[in-house]
C-alpha cells in the first residue's frame, strides 16, 4: 500500500479511503489533525501509486492493511469501501488497533433482506451489466450512494477513470463477510458514523452499532462524503482517540 504521512508527532492514525477518490482527496478536510497526530493515509491497490489491479478486493486490501497495522498500534479510520476493509483488517490484528471508526461502510449483506437494500443492489448490478463507459459509471455510482457527482471534474482525469475500472471489475462490498463476533470481542473504542442522507446506510450503521458494540454518530451536510465536513468530524475523532487512553 502506498502511504502518505501527515504530521510527525502524537498517536498514529491510519486512514483508508473508499471508491472514487484516494486517501489524500478523501481526508483532505481533516488535515488539521496532523498537528497533534501522525496521520498515515494509505491508498488501496489500484489507487495512487499502489500496485495496479484489474479489480478491487476487500480481502486483499484487508491483508495489505493488516501489514500496515502490525508495524505499530494505531487508530483506524475507514470510509465507505475502506470501512469494509477496515472492519475485516481490525478483526485480523486486533492487538494492533487502538480504536476503530467507520464512515458508512456499504456492508449491505448485513441487511440484505430489506426491500430497499435489495432494490439498491439490483440497481448497482443492473448498471454494471449495462457496461457503461467508466466516466458514466462513476457519475451514476456517485449519485446512487449519495455522493455529489458535481465534485467530479469534466473530463475525468485518468486517475478517476482508473478508479472506475477498478470498481467495475472488483468484488462488491455486500459480498463481504463482516467478522462481527471477533470485532465484538475487541475491547478498544468503536465508532460508526452515517451522514443522515440514506435509510439503507443508516440500517447498516445501526446493525454495526448493536453488534460491535459502538458509539453512533450522524453528521449531516455532505451526504456519503462525511470526511469532507472536516472540523466537527475531526473533533469527534480526536475525542474518541483520547478516550482510548483514559
Amino acid at each position: 500500500m502506498e502511504r502518505i504521512e501527515w504530521g510527525r508527532h502524537g498517536p498514529r492514525v491510519v486512514l483508508v479511503h473508499g471508491d472514487v477518490f484516494d486517501s489524500p482527496a478523501t481526508f483532505a478536510a481533516m488535515e488539521l489533525l496532523a498537528v497533534s497526530h501522525r496521520l498515515v493515509l494509505v491508498n488501496r491497490r489500484g489507487f495512487g501509486a499502489s500496485p495496479a489491479v484489474e479489480g478491487e478486493d476487500f480481502d486483499v486490501d484487508a491483508g495489505d492493511l493488516a501489514e500496515v497495522l502490525v508495524e505499530e498500534p494505531s487508530h483506524l479510520v475507514g470510509h465507505s469501501y475502506g470501512g469494509i476493509v477496515s472492519l475485516i483488517a481490525a478483526a485480523q490484528v486486533p492487538g494492533s488497533v487502538q480504536s476503530l471508526t467507520v464512515f458508512e461502510p456499504p456492508a449491505f449483506g448485513l441487511v440484505a433482506d430489506d426491500p430497499e437494500v435489495r432494490c439498491f443492489i439490483g440497481a448497482m448490478e443492473a448498471m454494471l451489466t449495462a457496461d457503461p463507459p467508466p466516466d458514466e459509471f462513476l457519475r451514476r455510482f456517485a449519485a446512487l450512494v449519495g455522493a455529489d457527482p458535481s465534485r467530479l471534474p469534466t473530463p475525468l482525469p485518468e486517475s478517476l477513470l482508473r478508479a472506475a475500472r477498478v470498481q467495475m471489475h472488483g468484488r462488491w462490498p455486500w459480498d463481504a463477510v463482516i467478522p462481527l463476533e471477533a470485532l465484538a470481542a475487541a475491547t478498544w473504542p468503536k465508532l460508526v458514523v452515517s451522514g443522515g442522507h440514506s435509510r439503507i446506510f443508516d440500517l447498516v450503521c445501526d446493525v454495526l452499532q448493536r453488534w460491535l458494540p459502538a458509539r453512533r454518530e450522524v453528521f449531516r451536510g455532505a451526504g456519503h462524503s462525511i470526511p469532507r465536513l472536516g472540523g466537527p468530524v475531526s473533533e469527534c475523532l480526536a475525542r474518541l482517540w483520547a478516550s482510548s487512553v483514559d
